[in-house]
C-alpha cells in the first residue's frame, strides 16, 4: 500500500506510526503566508481561531487579549481543534471552548451565545460556515484575515492506493489538476470530508478525533483491513 500525504510530515513520525513497510510521499498543495495587520482595541469581542496560522499570525501582529475573567471586557477564545488550542497556549493563554469543527463551533455559538460579538482571525480561504450561518441568526460576526493561503494546484503522474487531506484548501488545490477517483480519500476532518465529497464520489474515512494521531490510527485500521 503506497500513501500520499498533501503536507509535508516529519518521516521520523510516519516511521513511528505506520512503520517502514508502507510506501508514503508528502507533498505540500497549499502555501501560507502571515500578513501585517495593524492592532486594534479587542474590547466587547469574543474572539475565534480555526487554524494554527490564525493563532500564530495574530499575535505576530501584537494583538493582546484580555484574558483577566473579573474584568466586564475579557475576551473570550474559542477554537476548532485541539492543535489550535495548544497554538493559544503556547502564547500564554486559554481557551473558553473548542470544538472538533467548525460546523461543532457553530451550532455551539447560536444555541449560547447569541448576545457574543465575534472577531474570526483566519486565512483568506478560511471556511464558510461561521460566516454563512451565524449572520441569519443575527449573530455579530466578522472576519479578520491575518494570513494567505495559496493553492498551488500541484500535477502528481504517481498512483496512489490512498490520499490524504488536511484542509478544504487543500482539497481544491489537488482536484484542480488530479483526477479525485481511484484512490481512497482519507481526511483529518469532517470540513475537509464535506469538500472532498464535491469532488469525488469515492467514500471518505474521516479522522474522529481531527488531529495527525487519530489519522494515524484511521490509517492503520485501514491498512489491517487490507492485509
Amino acid at each position: 500500500m503506497n500513501i500520499l500525504f498533501t503536507k509535508n510530515i516529519g518521516r521520523n513520525i510516519i516511521s513511528k506510526e505506520l512503520g517502514d513497510d508502507i510506501a508514503v510521499d508528502c507533498i505540500e498543495v497549499i502555501r501560507t503566508t502571515p500578513l501585517k495587520v495593524q492592532p486594534f482595541d479587542l474590547k466587547n469581542y469574543s474572539l475565534i481561531f480555526t487554524s494554527v496560522n490564525g493563532v500564530d499570525s495574530f499575535f505576530k501582529n501584537g494583538f493582546v487579549p484580555n484574558e483577566d475573567f473579573t474584568a466586564k471586557n475579557y475576551n473570550k477564545i474559542y477554537c476548532v481543534g485541539e492543535k489550535t488550542k495548544k497554538a493559544v497556549r503556547k502564547h500564554g493563554f486559554g481557551t473558553f471552548k473548542v470544538l472538533k469543527n467548525a460546523a461543532s463551533l457553530s451550532k455551539f455559538i447560536t444555541g449560547k451565545c447569541q448576545h457574543e460579538n465575534f472577531l474570526h482571525f483566519c486565512g483568506n480561504l478560511a471556511i464558510s460556515v461561521l460566516d454563512n450561518e451565524l449572520p441569519l441568526q443575527n449573530i455579530k460576526y466578522k472576519k479578520v484575515v491575518v494570513y494567505n493561503t495559496e493553492e498551488i494546484n500541484p500535477l502528481v503522474t504517481e498512483k496512489y492506493h490512498a490520499v490524504v487531506f488536511f484542509s478544504p484548501s487543500g482539497v481544491r488545490s489537488f482536484a484542480k489538476q488530479n483526477s479525485m477517483e481511484g484512490f481512497i480519500p482519507i481526511s483529518i476532518g469532517e470540513t475537509t470530508s464535506c469538500e472532498i465529497r464535491k469532488h469525488s464520489s469515492v467514500p471518505v474515512l474521516t479522522a474522529e478525533g481531527n488531529t495527525l494521531l487519530s489519522l494515524f490510527k484511521l490509517i492503520r485500521k485501514e491498512i489491517a483491513n487490507k492485509n
